[in-house]
Parts: C-alpha cells; sequence; structure tokens
C-alpha cells in the first residue's frame, strides 16, 4: 500500500469491486490509525466523473429508478439495493473529500476517514441481507445524483460541504424515519435495526459536514446562514419536505436553516 493518504483514498474511490472497496477502505482506515500514511502527496488532483461502481449497475435519471411494494421479497430487494446504493457512493464521497481537498487540519482528514469507515460498515449489513434474499448489488438501476454533485463541488471545499453533507446526504435523515415506520408496520425488524443504525450515524456525519461548512465560512469571512442560502438557490433546484427537524438540529442546522427547507 502507499503511504500517502490521498493516493490511497484515490484507490478507494476507483475500486469497482464492492468487496475490494470495503477491504481497501479497511485498510486505509488501519494504516492510517497506525500512523503509517503521511499527507505530503506531490500527485496531482483528478476529476473524477465516476467513481468505481459494479460494472453491472445500471445508471438511469431518478425518475427511472424502479419502485415496488416492500410487501413483496423483490420488494425489500429494491428497497435495500436503493439504499446499498446510496452508502456505496457515500463510501465513496468520504474518500473524495479526504482525496480531493488538500492542506486543511488534519481534524477534517480524521473526520471524513471515519465516515468512510462507517459508510462502508452501513453498505456491509445491507448488502448481507441483500444476499440473504439472493440478489446483489448492481442487480438493480440505481441513479448517480449524489455524485453529480460531488463533481460540480469538487473546486470548493466550503460548497462541497455545503451541499453533500448538508443537503443531499442530509435528505436520509428526513426519509429514513417513514421507511422504518412502514418496515416495522410489515414486522421487518431485523431491516429496521439495520435503518436504526444508519440513522444515528448519518446524523453525526451531516454533524461533521455541518462543522467543516461553519468552519469554512469563518475562514473566509462568511456569515453561514447567508451562504447556505445562497448556495443553495445557485446549485440546488430539488425540494426538502418535511424536514425531520430533530435529526437536523442534531446534526448542526439552525432554525433558520430549517426554515429554507419548508
Amino acid at each position: 500500500m502507499t503511504k500517502n493518504l490521498f493516493d490511497a483514498a484515490y484507490q478507494c474511490i476507483i475500486a469497482t469491486d464492492p468487496r475490494e472497496k470495503l477491504e481497501l477502505t479497511q485498510s486505509v482506515v488501519k494504516a492510517w490509525q497506525l500512523g503509517k500514511l503521511n499527507l505530503n502527496s506531490s500527485s496531482s488532483i483528478k476529476t473524477i466523473l465516476m467513481p468505481g461502481l459494479p460494472k453491472k449497475l445500471v445508471l438511469v435519471p431518478p425518475t427511472k429508478v424502479p419502485r415496488r411494494k416492500f410487501s413483496t421479497i423483490e420488494g425489500q430487494a429494491a428497497l435495500l439495493h436503493a439504499i446499498s446504493h446510496i452508502e456505496f457512493n457515500a463510501i465513496n464521497l468520504a474518500w473524495d473529500a479526504v482525496y480531493r481537498f488538500r492542506d486543511l487540519p488534519k481534524k477534517f482528514y480524521e473526520d471524513w476517514i471515519k465516515v468512510a469507515y462507517e459508510e462502508a460498515y452501513h453498505f456491509s449489513l445491507l448488502n448481507e441481507q441483500l444476499e440473504k434474499l439472493e440478489y446483489s448489488y448492481g442487480d438493480f438501476a440505481a441513479h448517480n445524483g449524489l455524485w453529480e454533485m460531488a463533481v460540480k463541488t469538487e473546486h470548493d471545499v466550503l460548497i462541497r460541504m455545503a451541499l453533500v453533507p448538508r443537503v443531499l446526504e442530509a435528505r436520509g435523515l428526513d426519509a429514513t424515519p417513514p421507511i422504518i415506520a412502514k418496515l416495522k408496520s410489515q414486522g421487518l425488524s431485523h431491516l429496521v435495526k439495520i435503518l436504526e443504525i444508519i440513522l444515528a450515524d448519518e446524523i453525526g456525519h451531516v454533524a461533521i459536514g455541518s462543522y467543516w461548512f461553519k468552519y469554512f465560512c469563518e475562514q473566509a469571512g462568511l456569515e453561514s446562514e447567508t451562504t447556505f442560502k445562497k448556495l443553495m438557490s445557485e446549485y440546488f433546484t430539488g425540494s426538502v419536505r418535511l424536514p425531520n427537524i430533530e435529526a437536523r438540529l442534531a446534526a448542526g442546522f439552525s432554525e433558520a436553516e430549517i426554515e429554507l427547507m419548508n
């Protein structure tokens, strides 16, 4: 393995096989914890138009992703696949934050390495359940919205922190509780437990995004709430419905920012 964190993060991003990506992530996290990786990369930073994804995975527009009822095995597999895809992309996004943005405080890299590790754990939990249903990641179509925003924000770490963890990934804080409620109504307690783990961790991940967004605003002499509103209007054309206010407050949102989403 390389002795440089940025080069190691790049290898994690481009790995296409899920098992390889998980193993690389675990290896890089361990090497970082043991102090075996430095922050002295001289290599140029590459634009990554497409991260490593399973070769059989078909990407389609969000409106073309099939929706199925949880009451069928195929429907449960489709749900697991959709969330697995989000978590797999989240591994790539965390490593891209590490890889792309240089000369930052060590804590920044520690935070996003932690996120990458936890996203890999989430994916492994979901993928295990998917395989029990005799499906695998890549069997259903998925969309690429998360990574498209990563490409749009690759030029500025402040904008990345505002829009990827605090807008796109934070959608999970709002969407997960209703899914948990539906799974409970179907008696799928084993899936409920997994989603409860993911929701608790994701609050922490969005909080990390909030911390660094506010940090970079302060460094640039910008007021964070005004800046967030401006970036939302410039980059984000969708809508956020029924925000999970309690979770978003815990994840570092102000009440004024939450008002923007109503």
